[in-house]
């Protein structure tokens, strides 16, 4: 057991963990202490002189994805329960050890540990969560407690943000404001994710002026860890991340000019005087006011009040817009927000330029594009077959080279005639082929009655 003192707590940059104990035990010790320097780090003690929380925090640090954020969250719970029966954790794990009268009283105890929560109007997934904590550390020390299964119910639903919401946010934004939206919006990137994002991510696009940006995720990165993705940054969101990093390039009254590198954060934590990254909870309690400044968001719930606009919401704008689409598959969409897609679908493979196609046609913007006439409407329905007007027009000029042209060319007529062409021709091939797919429908009955089937039935 290694004993903390008050000043050891008060400086946890310092603390060091003894060399006397096992490799395994170190790591598993350094872990925690990682996970509660930073948020509640009096609860370092509690942690480090129980065995049986260093037991579990080795466990997840071994079989899931090693998340700070996840030990902090299952020793904050088995605390709470630790508090709930004035007991520490080894001496319950002591008790119940080869005693199952014990682990059912255990059991037992649990049950009322939830409806003490459900008294104090938790919602129906914290309550699940503590319980399914307590029996993770059981679990981690060789003792498995069996309780009844917890429903889950969203008490405190939140929903995506339309596109004039997102417009208020951006006209009240500061610039670091911006990006920080146009990010979650426009990429998809959880808060998480995007704050370990560097300017090597974005340099190879950026600094040669490629819109849409293509930002390749690495698995480390990433909530859970489970594998390395591919999304894009649509010409907004370029927009304002060039301005952001023009300006700190520069010299301000209140900010010396700082060396852009491969490893500078994309979005910087404006209270220190060193380059960092920003926090998580930073983004999240920017966007709160945001929100609040806005007079946007609605109170939900009872006395935990919540929101239903929160920073992960802007996540789901991403999500909403392009999975309304017809111009881009589901799985493509699934693929660009980092969840995990069939192993047989290898999203991957089509290529970087085919998924930054995708993104472009779908033409995912905050700001949405106004439709000059009917023939903008029919263009985008071409891009989504593969036709493009543009290609169209170079290939008649190309074909018509010596042509003299008596009166003035208007451009704009030449381009309506090009899709015009191609909407036709879009028409004959669809009508073709379903002709085509009836012939051969009819042609397979016909057969089918004159040979064996129609002989069966008779």
């Amino acid at each position: 057991m290694q004993t903390l003192t008050k000043a050891d707590i008060a400086n946890t940059k310092k603390l060091h963990i003894s060399e006397n104990f096992p490799p395994r035990e170190r790591i598993a010790r350094q872990f925690l202490v990682e996970a509660f320097k930073g948020k509640m780090p009096s609860l370092i003690p509690f942690a480090l002189e129980n065995e049986s929380i260093v037991k579990l925090a080795s466990i997840l640090l071994r079989s899931t994805s090693g998340s700070k954020y996840t030990l902090y969250q299952y020793v904050f719970g088995v605390h709470r329960f630790s508090n709930y029966l004035s007991k520490k954790p080894d001496n319950m794990i002591g008790e119940a050890f080869n005693d199952r009268r014990v682990v059912d009283e255990y059991a037992k105890r649990l049950g009322e540990f939830t409806s003490d929560l459900q008294a104090e109007d938790l919602a129906f997934g914290t309550i699940a969560n503590h319980v399914k904590r307590m029996k993770a550390l059981f679990r981690a020390n060789g003792i498995e407690i069996i309780t009844p299964r917890l429903r889950r119910k969203v008490v405190y639903p939140d929903r995506s943000p339309s596109s004039e919401e997102l417009i208020k946010l951006l006209d009240v934004a500061h610039l670091r404001e911006r990006v920080i939206i146009s990010f979650l919006a426009l990429g998809g990137f959880r808060v998480g994710t995007l704050i370990k994002h560097q300017y090597r991510h974005v340099k190879k696009d950026l600094e040669a002026g490629t819109a849409p940006i293509h930002v390749h995720v690495e698995a480390e990165i990433t909530k859970g860890k489970y594998g390395a993705y591919n999304t894009f940054l649509g010409l907004e969101a370029v927009e304002y991340l060039k301005a952001y990093f023009d300006f700190r390039r520069k010299c301000t009254e209140n900010v010396p000019p700082e060396k852009i590198d491969d490893a500078s954060p994309v979005i910087r934590d404006e209270r220190t005087g060193f380059v960092k990254s920003i926090s998580a909870g930073a983004i999240h309690r920017l966007i709160s006011r945001l929100y609040a400044k806005t007079n946007m968001r609605r109170a939900i719930g009872g006395k935990r009040i919540r929101y239903d606009l929160r920073a992960h919401s802007i996540r789901k704008y991403f999500r909403t817009q392009l999975g309304s689409s017809t111009k881009i598959l589901l799985n493509y969409v699934v693929y660009l927000m980092g969840h995990i897609v069939s192993t047989y679908n290898n999203i991957e493979m089509k290529g970087i330029d085919y998924l930054r196609g995708l993104y472009a046609i779908s033409e995912l913007s905050i700001r949405q594009k106004e439709k000059a006439d009917i023939y903008e409407f029919v263009e985008d329905i071409l891009k989504g077959k593969g036709y493009d007007s543009n290609n169209e027009l170079l290939r008649r000029a190309i074909a018509k080279s010596h042509r003299t042209v008596c009166s003035p060319v208007n451009p704009g007529e030449e381009r309506k005639s090009a899709i015009r062409n191609g909407f036709m021709e879009m028409l004959r091939k669809e009508f073709l082929e379903q002709g085509k797919q009836t012939n051969e429908k009819n042609g397979a009955l016909r057969e089918n009655k004159s040979g064996i089937l129609y002989s069966n039935f008779w």
